[in-house]
């Protein structure tokens, strides 16, 4: 799951110092940086921050709704084929880019995909992920002494219409799904993460929160977390 924010740094204090994530990596693009945080599970968050001149992708998020959820990440087998079923499915598919055998990528705009940006990735057999190849390996400042890791259950959405729900996250990214009240549970095979959407009448699609566990009562703002934007939520 990867978030938006103005600054990399701002994130330390909370997903190291409050649910001590692990320091994974990351580095400059031509458009932000990034840097990643791992989670027993296993479970990551992603934050990314602007780089380069106003305009770009992530100057205009922020500019438009302020810091938030931006994007969930799929590693799919294929990529050319998960987007020939998402064209079939009646997505459109923006910047396509299967250049580096380790980290091919593809995206759905929100406005068609429950309102999140969803990056499909591929990596050929025999490649290395390599997406940390672009990346300088020297993390953010991190707290001293961070506390047992949280673990990250996924996200949790909310739409009106389950079958758009269905089709999005089962019959295009092949979740496996389970229904409950109120609710579709989406996982998937060797992923310890899941999105689950709540099936509300005139909902908005929207991402609502990332949810989390941990055997210790964890201080979590009331709201959006003043900085990142997104509301982070213990489960039972």
């Amino acid at each position: 799951i990867a978030v938006g924010a103005q600054r990399i740094a701002d994130a330390t204090p909370f997903l190291v110092g409050e649910l001590g994530g692990v320091s994974g990596y990351g580095g400059p693009t031509a458009a932000y940086r990034f840097w990643h945080w791992d989670y027993p599970g296993p479970g990551r968050i992603e934050v990314l921050e602007p780089n380069g001149p106003d305009g770009g992708f992530l100057h205009r998020f922020l500019d438009r709704q302020g810091p938030g959820i931006h994007h969930v990440t799929f590693m799919v087998p294929s990529l050319r084929t998960t987007c020939d079923r998402a064209e079939s499915l009646d997505y459109s598919i923006l910047d396509y880019d299967d250049r580096n055998p380790r980290w091919q990528e593809a995206f759905l705009h929100p406005k068609q995909a429950m309102g999140i940006v969803v990056q499909m990735v591929a990596s050929e057999p025999g490649a290395d992920e390599g997406e940390g190849e672009r990346g300088v390996r020297a993390a953010p400042p991190q707290p001293a002494d961070p506390p047992p890791p949280v673990t990250v259950v996924g996200l949790r959405m909310r739409s009106a219409d389950p079958e758009r729900a269905v089709r999005q996250w089962s019959e295009l990214l092949k979740g496996e799904l389970d229904e409950g009240e109120g609710e579709l549970r989406f996982t998937w095979p060797g992923s310890g993460m899941r999105i689950a959407v709540t099936i509300e009448p005139d909902a908005r699609d929207a991402s609502e929160a990332i949810e989390l566990r941990a055997e210790r009562a964890l201080r979590l703002p009331e709201g959006p977390h003043p900085l990142l934007g997104a509301v982070f939520r213990q489960l039972p």
